[in-house]
């Protein structure tokens, strides 16, 4: 794979090597790892669902009292990283500033969701400590009691966006020799170059 193989705009090909992870039968594609860091630098990681790639960064949500949140909160930034371990074998690490996203955007992506997980989201208070399992089926119960079919979002639940500012592609090849291209945004354009991997 040479530079000139890859379009200009990394979110474009972002979502062509996902299209073809996706048509490659990669479970579930949209699966990310997530790194954050609190306000003294120490890092935290863990597995989130993209929701949405677009010129605008990449798209996820979830409980903002949790630990990522409060994260987020104290120092917006972070990094994600998409391994798509079926031939070709590939990886895609981002990094940019984060920001929440409006209440409106949250609203209609939480309408989207299963009922299930809407009233998962009113009865577990990420992060938290709960003493048992039985705990967290109450909390459930008591939702689907107060709710029914239509809870609303909570007050503690919503989106981010991450605004690229690194994006590096790598591709598998032998001898440990792999395809690694990084584009950096540069006032306002990407520039890309090729890396040792």
């Amino acid at each position: 794979m040479e530079a000139a193989d890859l379009l200009p705009d990394p979110i474009a090909q972002f979502q062509l090597w996902y299209e073809e992870a996706l048509a490659a039968g990669v479970a579930m594609p949209e699966a990310m790892a997530l790194a954050t860091a609190d306000g003294d630098g120490r890092p935290s990681a863990r597995t989130v669902l993209l929701k949405g790639a677009d010129e605008l960064g990449f798209r996820f949500f979830t409980n903002t009292e949790s630990r990522k949140g409060h994260e987020l909160a104290a120092n917006p930034q972070a990094a994600l990283v998409f391994h798509w371990p079926q031939e070709p074998r590939r990886q895609v690490t981002v990094a940019g500033p984060v920001a929440p996203l409006s209440r409106e955007e949250s609203e209609a992506y939480f309408r989207s969701r299963p009922l299930g997980s809407r009233l998962g989201a009113w009865a577990s208070r990420q992060t938290s400590v709960v003493p048992d399992r039985e705990t967290l089926d109450r909390a459930f119960a008591a939702a689907e009691a107060t709710y029914g079919d239509d809870p609303p979002l909570p007050p503690w639940w919503g989106g981010y966006l991450l605004r690229p500012i690194r994006i590096e592609f790598w591709q598998n090849r032998p001898n440990r020799l792999h395809d690694r291209f990084g584009y950096t945004r540069e006032n306002g354009d990407w520039a890309l170059e090729r890396l040792a991997p």
